[in-house]
């Protein structure tokens, strides 16, 4: 650019307010491509005839002032400002020779405009090589254009080694690359190169809105990670410590070096009887002055400066051995005196307890050793008898005091033992085996094995001496068992109501049972020795299972027409041998006739046994559900019907009817007896977490959930029963999501997108009328029309008053057991318990029978005992005149009559001649109001 002119001592500008029209007017004048821009004095900007052309292309104003549309770069400022420089000072030097040549001053302003550039680019590789942290860029290319100092030192080669190299050829991790094409910035990724760890930061360079290339900065962060491990082991070795600390047998007392009181733990609690609190932050000295200790072995161990053992008799009443040790810094300083506790009284029962272990454990290996039916002899390491046991005198005839003490070669020289097997492995120092005719004249098998310490010395010999006379018997009543064992097999195979045929593995026939010629009409003489194969080609069988068996090797069942006309199930059993290769296979055949035959009858006699499990389901029925009324021996039978299925069941009853008995005695009998039972309680549980508590949840599903999530009340009863009582009470919100899982078996935890699974049967309970519920739109009627499809309607006590005897006798059994009492009801109130209707049902009777016999002064329950209580009327003499329908009156009277005459007599046939009735109608009405000797 020609901004000055050598021969003019000033170079040319205009100011900044100059219009753009006047300024390319300047610029014409001057025939300049640009000048410079005054502002004050003080150049600010360029104007060159490029700007003014860009002017005109964006149609913008003619009077725009040049300040708008000037080069403001403060770099390129600078580069004009040094030209001008250096050209005026080569002006200086040469102007006196006259008129400049223009090649010069052209040469001139190259040469200075390349030095200014070769000084910015030395300026701009020191600072770029004084960056502390590695750089690396690359160009559109993916070559390298730029690389630190920092980046050479860290990958290991020169800066010239690196530059121009494709980046993923010298770094095959690099994701360079990666940013260049999809312009995603790389924040913070971690990395590890040439043994250390940094992060990095990757992000593309755009110059003009267009991309040149990628950068990435790194920063070294191995001393960090270092260091974090290294915090993270000292936490986890606090931790171990103070575990370590806490669980030791022994107390642990620690103080600084001042004898100012640190730490105890638990066990020091436990044996001196002195707590935490009132030590910690205390001084020992001031602890021994209050009587918290006698004496103090930290003390000593502070004033002599070592470690000190001393007794101590503690708050507890026990005496303990007390260790003090000082510990020491680099000084020689006590920084911290460690106090180890031991009770000694605990100690000493140990030892005691160890010493009978010790005893016990003689008196087994002596009991063992005696009891060995085999000889057992031992010596030491020089071969002296140290014992022996009676089996091995039994077997050898030699006896104890003629060995014991004495050495295995003076015996074997004395002749009481041929040879010894004891100085064989002696000898030899390892077990050895051999037979000796013994005394008796026995031949024994003799191993003598040797025990050595743990500095290889042998310590011990231990023989073995067996009879071998004894096991050759054992030998023949082995071969009697085997004999015998086939018998057994041969009369199972022969007694089998199927027909069984036994092939090798190649098919040939081995045998057949009389069940099998029975039903096919075949004879063993036919089979035996011969191939499958060659039956099934001679006709004698259609065709054979076991030829199929072999072939699929894999048990195979088909049916075939034999010889007798009958149509036989056949199932051919492959028997592998310990190398996988067909040893056997084992046909058995089934005249499907009789089977059907069979079938018929089983049907028959599985619905005889229903019919009479029924029955003693109704005499051997739960003691919670107690059925006396026939209202209620109806339901009973049923909830035994229904029991056995999955349909769901809505039991309805007045509060206190025994819902939830009914609901535990369904799933008792059920097939899902075995399986979970949840009952979850409606009207219970706030209606804002049902929801949860029903379905669960996914973890973060909402604020306050658990991190891993909960899993609701229809998972946990995966394939058992879930008893929803108080189903009236559910929102209307949630109705919706409880009928869609009764219709698809599925749940949706919430804050969860994938379905799951349930097998669940469902019983719901209420006291409320679901029907009305359904009319004032309380209750969704297609939810009702679901739950409701068998019903179950448990009817009040005052409706079951047969019922009202027998379940107080239940209850006050129950109570007197649990409070350890005798007490007994007085007839007079179970006869008033009788005209009583009972609001609160079972339950209010249950209640009452408890506080009765939790505040009844006497053995005997009467009617004063229960005018205490005002919920109750309590005008007993009205209850006696009150109007009564004739038959209740007249089953009141019989059962008093028959629970005194009980309560006197103890014998049916006494009471029946009482009451002048027969026995058989005595025990009969006693069954009926349920009345027994006992109560």
């Amino acid at each position: 650019m020609r901004d000055i002119d050598l021969q003019d001592s000033q170079p040319r500008a205009i100011e900044s307010s100059t219009t753009a029209s006047k300024a390319a007017q300047y610029l014409l004048e001057h025939n300049i491509e640009g000048c410079r821009v005054i502002e004050n004095g003080a150049v600010v900007g360029i104007i060159t005839k490029t700007s003014l052309m860009e002017l005109i292309a964006q149609n913008r104003a003619p009077h725009t002032p040049v300040k708008d549309i000037m080069c403001k770069d403060r770099e390129l400022l600078d580069t004009a400002d040094e030209l001008y420089q250096a050209l005026t000072e080569y002006e200086e030097h040469i102007y006196c020779s006259g008129n400049i040549p223009e090649n010069i001053r052209h040469d001139k302003l190259l040469w200075t405009f390349f030095n200014i550039l070769k000084e910015k680019k030395k300026k701009w590789d020191a600072y770029f090589d004084a960056i502390y942290n590695p750089v690396v860029a690359v160009d559109r290319e993916g070559k390298i254009c730029l690389f630190n100092r920092a980046a050479a030192n860290v990958m290991g080669m020169t800066q010239s080694q690196a530059l121009g190299q494709y980046v993923n050829d010298l770094f095959s991790t690099s994701e360079l690359i990666d940013v260049l094409k999809s312009g995603k910035i790389h924040a913070m990724r971690k990395l590890k190169t040439m043994g250390k760890t940094f992060f990095s930061n990757r992000t593309q360079i755009v110059v003009d809105d267009k991309i040149i290339g990628a950068i990435s900065v790194l920063q070294e962060i191995s001393a960090i990670e270092k260091a974090v491990q290294e915090l993270e082991t000292i936490k986890k070795l606090n931790k171990q410590l103070d575990t370590i600390f806490d669980s030791s047998y022994d107390g642990l007392y620690i103080t600084d070096g001042e004898g100012i009181t640190l730490r105890l733990n638990r066990a020091f609690e436990r044996i001196t009887g002195v707590l935490a609190e009132e030590c910690v932050g205390r001084h020992m000295a001031d602890l021994v002055k209050e009587g918290y200790f006698s004496r103090s072995g930290t003390l000593l161990a502070l004033e002599k400066k070592h470690a000190v053992t001393i007794t101590l008799k503690v708050r507890s009443g026990k005496t303990v051995l007390v260790t003090s040790t000082p510990i020491f810094d680099d000084n020689n300083n006590i920084i911290l005196v460690v106090t180890n506790v031991r009770d000694m009284t605990e100690l000493w029962e140990l030892e005691r307890k160890l010493e009978n272990v010790e005893v016990l454990r003689q008196k087994e290996l002596q009991a063992i050793f005696e009891s060995s039916f085999d000889g057992l002899y031992i010596t030491d390491g020089e071969g002296y008898t140290l014992k022996l046991n009676k089996a091995f005198e039994r077997i050898t005839g030699v006896t104890a005091e003629e060995c014991m003490g004495r050495n295995m070669a003076d015996l074997v020289k004395d002749g009481i033992f041929s040879r010894s097997g004891t100085l064989l492995a002696l000898e030899k120092r390892h077990p050895v085996t051999i037979t000796l005719q013994v005394r008796t004249g026995k031949t024994v098998l003799v191993t003598s094995t040797p025990v050595f310490d743990e500095a290889g010395n042998i310590i011990l010999v231990v023989t073995n001496v067996r009879d071998l006379t004894e096991l050759t018997e054992l030998e023949r009543k082995l071969e009697n068992v085997e004999v015998l064992r086939q018998k057994e097999l041969n009369a199972i195979f022969e007694s089998s109501y199927d027909g069984l045929y036994i092939t090798d593995g190649q098919a040939n026939t081995l045998r057949l049972n009389k069940a099998f010629e029975r039903i096919t009409g075949v004879g063993a003489e036919e089979c035996v020795g011969r191939n499958m194969a060659d039956l099934v080609r001679e006709g004698i069988f259609s065709r054979s299972g076991s030829l199929l068996a072999i072939e699929k090797r894999e048990p195979v069942t088909i049916t075939l027409e034999v010889r007798s006309g009958k149509t036989v199930l056949v199932t051919s059993n492959p028997i592998f041998d310990d190398d996988g290769n067909i040893a056997l296979v084992v046909t058995n055949v089934r005249d499907i006739t009789e089977l059907n035959e069979l079938q018929s009858k089983l049907e028959h006699l599985e619905g005889l046994s229903r019919a009479y499990q029924a029955e003693l389901y109704e005499l051997k029925q739960s003691p919670k559900c107690i059925a006396q009324s026939r209202v209620m021996k109806d339901l009973l039978r049923l909830i035994t019907q229904v029991a056995p299925v999955d349909s769901t069941i809505l039991i309805q009853g007045e509060s206190g009817v025994g819902k939830e008995v009914i609901a535990d005695l369904l799933h008792s009998i059920s097939n899902r007896k075995n399986k979970p039972f949840i009952k979850v309680n409606c009207a219970a549980i706030p209606h804002n977490l049902l929801e949860s508590e029903l379905f669960g949840y996914e973890p973060g599903a909402f604020t306050g959930a658990s991190k891993s999530g909960k899993k609701g009340m229809f998972e946990i009863a995966h394939e058992g029963m879930l008893f929803l009582d108080e189903i009236g009470e559910m929102p209307l919100e949630l109705q919706v999501k409880l009928l869609r899982v009764l219709q698809d078996n599925r749940i949706t935890r919430i804050g969860g997108t994938q379905p799951i699974d349930v097998n669940v049967r469902v019983i719901a309970g209420t006291n409320r009328n679901l029907q009305d519920m359904v009319a004032l739109e309380q209750f969704r009627k297609d939810l009702y029309y679901r739950l409701n499809v068998v019903p179950i309607t448990v009817p009040p006590l005052r409706d079951r008053r047969e019922d009202i005897p027998v379940l107080s006798k239940y209850f006050l059994d129950m109570f007197n057991r649990k409070y350890k009492l005798n007490k007994k009801l007085a007839s007079d109130v179970v006869a008033y318990f009788m005209t009583y209707d009972w609001p609160g049902n079972v339950r209010e009777l249950e209640n009452l029978i408890e506080r009765l016999v939790v505040t009844a002064l006497k053995e005997t329950i009467t009617m004063s005992d229960l005018k205490l209580w005002s919920e109750l009327p309590a005008a007993p003499a009205a209850a006696e005149t009150e109007l009564l329908p004739l038959p209740v009156a007249l089953e009141n009277t019989e059962r008093r009559l028959l629970q005194k005459a009980f309560s006197i007599y103890r014998s049916t046939y006494k009471v029946a001649s009482a009451l002048g009735i027969s026995q058989p109608t005595v025990v009969r009405k006693a069954a009926k109001y349920g009345i027994t000797r006992n109560n």
